[in-house]
């Protein structure tokens, strides 16, 4: 056992490593264990009681000088200019420090009386003994602003690049942060009104050209406030990190596990091997392995690279970048499932019976090796006849096994009838400059439906293996959709010819149905779009109330702990739930569980956001230089401000504003999601054939209008026209508009009254629109 260290060394310790002064620090420090951790505990007391030590939670530091990390009161400029701070929490017996604010050129504008979270560095000059480097404003939340910066005479103006954002922001000539005309730049509130009744701004970042290729993610970025700087102690606490060895592991190398993944991956997190049962008692049964990178060896409770990971709560896709959750030392390679590489890993043995049910299920902690790494493109050429040269002696023992197995649990997910949306996958090709080059559809291959299948059968078997053993988790919840949303589908889909069934308990399958009878025809997208969007949106939560779109009980995330920290505490859970070692759930990790798994639900909408904007602005850019051109497309959304539309060729939505309509009012119907014209009783309802011209792109917003050619065929005269004035056309109201009674009696008393209203009131009504 290592002797007790004295008074002097605790002391210099102290001062030499000012992040690790817990008791437990100093411990590890000077080789302290057992009943010698109580003496060292009564030497730290004493410490505290002479005055040399000053305990704050379970930290002890130097009273008499400040933590490495403060908070700090900014005071106003001394005559030179330079920026002196208070420390708010100073306890020592001498003159509180002097401390010089040094801000690096990126930092936001710190001014008299901004309190901030400042990292310390102790120097030895005549004016002051610390000098701060800003970490954070705190107790300081002002809106912000993305958008254009326009140079002025005195300032300038920006012009948010938001989409529905009408108003500009005025800067003063001091608060510009040194921006250029026309660059992007971040900015936040400074009054709410100032010159000419426009808001005021400062500048607080410039982010340059924003019509560079490559601005358009660092946009998204911003505006939904992604992280995408690793602090420094991050990347210093990966880098330390080595490879896991098999020390405390199964050895599971000669498993000969593959991964399956897009060709463009960046990381492999999970790898699958299948094999037939050859237990007597399941006959044409299969046995699955999902093996997934043990990234809780890496990331423990407590450290800064969980701190980080819990921030980001996940990681966030880009068609240029990635925001990845983790430093790529562990995201891209010691947690990525290489092949030929041995790697930590936690996997799933799984065993199907030959209707594909899953009849058991145990869990491993060991070291994987991948025999090769495939992407999905060549594993379906593979099973369909026509392997590469990697993966035809893979073809007969590892990919027609997978491919069997696979064929067994879809018959069981058939039986289950989760929700089968038919929904194609946009792919935005990029140049090496970031230009979009094409945009492009995804195949849906049965190797991707493989892979999801088996992901689907971990997720269970973990969220099984955690509710079994009573282990604290955060389940992957979706419950069904509200009765208003259901009521909205039923009409879209009554309107278009289709039928939801009312008065029965909804289950998957009903959805199926409606789905099944669209598909094929021209409203299948329609409908597959509509029903998403009468889901409710799936999130996490420490109880569990199933999964209505996978018609599941239990689910849990578990294959992808790279990029989402609800699969890491999953992981955890096991670890504690088998007793595999000290890197499981930690008791801050249960205690806080509740808060996690709103916070992490939140970060995921956040990236979704974030991707969904990328690709609008990505798209529109994509566009800006076919303006003028014809497009054919289907009306997608209904609005009483006009009408969206998606475009066939690149799957981009439109707006074409109620007034490019036509000459007429329009009355926007919310239940029977219609517009119909006042003069003609034209109806504009969801699902119809449409030509368009586009007749602008944004690409700093995403913004795309469009103005009507054609419906369903018909043309259309532009708003712009000369009216008619002879006798009102009359039409009858479409089959959405019949079922709506209040509109049936308005189109009643018109035919009864013998015309629409008149050109005065028509000119009213739009007004008060």
């Amino acid at each position: 056992m290592a002797e007790l260290p004295t008074k002097a060394q605790v002391l210099d310790w102290i001062v030499e490593h000012p992040t690790q002064t817990s008791k437990r620090d100093i411990a590890k420090a000077f080789g302290v264990k057992g009943a010698a951790r109580i003496d060292l505990k009564r030497l730290l007391k004493e410490l505290e009681a002479e005055g040399h030590l000053q305990k704050e939670r379970r930290h002890y530091r130097d009273p008499e000088k400040l933590p490495p990390v403060t908070v700090l009161q900014v005071l106003a400029p001394d005559a030179n200019g330079d920026l002196f701070a208070k420390p708010l929490e100073w306890h020592g017996e001498g003159p509180e420090p002097r401390v010089l604010y040094v801000p690096r050129e990126a930092d936001p504008a710190i001014g008299d009386g901004d309190r901030i979270l400042g990292r310390m560095t102790e120097v030895r000059a005549d004016t002051h003994q610390y000098e701060a480097r800003l970490i954070r404003r705190i107790g300081h939340n002002p809106h912000k602003i993305l958008g254009v910066f326009r140079k002025r005479t005195e300032g300038g103006r920006i012009t948010p690049i938001d989409k529905g954002a009408d108003r500009e922001w005025h800067v003063p000539a001091g608060a510009t942060h040194g921006a250029k005309d026309g660059e992007l730049v971040e900015a936040e509130q400074a009054s709410p009104r100032g010159k000419l009744g426009l808001p005021t701004a400062r500048i607080i970042e410039r982010l340059g050209d924003p019509s560079a290729p490559k601005a358009v993610s660092l946009i998204a970025i911003h505006q939904h406030g992604i992280p995408d700087d690793f602090p420094d102690r991050v990347i210093a606490e990966a880098d330390r990190m080595k490879p896991a060895g098999l020390k405390g592991r199964e050895d599971l190398r000669n498993l000969p596990l593959v991964t399956i993944d897009p060709a463009d991956a960046r990381d492999h997190d999970d790898a699958v091997y299948a094999h037939a049962d050859d237990d007597p008692k399941n006959p044409g049964g299969h046995v699955v392995w999902v093996a997934i990178a043990d990234v809780a060896h890496y990331v423990t409770p407590g450290s800064a690279l969980d701190a980080e990971a819990r921030l980001r709560g996940n990681s966030t896709y880009f068609p240029d970048r990635v925001v990845p959750m983790l430093p790529d030392r562990l995201s891209g390679d010691l947690c990525s499932l290489h092949e030929g590489v041995p790697r930590a890993c936690i996997a799933v043995r799984m065993r199907l019976n030959e209707r594909g049910d899953k009849i058991g299920h145990s869990f491993h902690r060991g070291l994987m090796r991948s025999i090769a790494s495939l992407n999905y493109e060549e594993v379906q050429q593979a099973l369909d006849g026509n392997p590469n040269d990697k993966c035809g002696p893979l073809l007969e023992d590892v990919l027609k096994p997978l491919h069997a197995a696979y064929l067994s649990a879809a018959r069981a997910r058939e039986l289950r009838q989760p929700l089968d949306l038919d929904l194609p996958e946009r792919r935005i090709v990029l140049s090496d400059k970031g230009e979009v080059l094409s945009v492009n559809f995804r195949d849906r291959l049965t190797t991707h439906r493989l892979i999801e299948e088996f992901m689907v059968l971990a997720n269970v078997a973990a969220g099984e293996t955690l509710s079994h053993k009573r282990t604290p988790l955060v389940f992957r919840v979706h419950e069904e959709p509200s009765p208003e949303k259901l009521d909205a589908l039923r009409e879209t889909a009554a309107a278009s010819g289709f039928t939801l069934a009312k008065g029965q308990v909804l289950h998957t399958r009903h959805l199926n149905k409606l789905l099944s009878d669209a598909a094929g025809s021209d409203l299948a997208e329609m409908i597959n779009l509509t029903t998403l969007r009468s889901m409710t949106q799936a999130y996490y939560n420490p109880e569990n109330f199933g999964h209505f779109g996978l018609a599941l009980k239990t689910y849990a995330h578990f294959t992808s702990p790279i990029r989402r920290y609800s699969d890491l505490i999953v992981h955890r859970g096991l670890i504690s739930a088998h007793g595999w070692g000290k890197d499981g759930l930690s008791p801050d990790d249960i205690e806080s569980l509740e808060a996690t798994a709103e916070h992490i639900s939140e970060t995921e909408r956040r990236s979704m956001s974030a991707e969904r904007d990328t690709t609008d602005r990505y798209l529109a850019a994509y566009l800006s230089e076919r303006v003028g051109n014809e497009f054919a497309g289907r009306i997608s959304g209904i609005a009483r401000f006009g009408v969206f539309v998606k475009l066939d060729e690149t799957g981009a939505d439109g707006l074409i504003p109620i007034r490019s309509l036509g000459n007429e009012f329009f009355h926007y119907d919310r239940e029977a999601q219609t517009l119909m014209g006042s003069d003609s009783g034209r109806v504009i309802s969801l699902g119809q054939r449409v030509r368009v011209r586009l007749s602008e792109a944004v690409p700093v917003t995403g913004g795309l209008m469009l103005e009507l050619l054609e419906i369903e065929g018909e043309q259309i005269a532009p708003a712009n026209a000369p009216r008619s004035r002879g006798k009102p056309v009359r039409r009858m109201p479409g089959k959405a508009k019949e079922r709506s009674r209040a509109v049936e009696k308005k189109a009643s008393r018109k035919a009864s009254s013998g015309g629409g209203p008149s050109r005065s009131k028509r000119k009213v009504t739009r007004k008060r629109r």
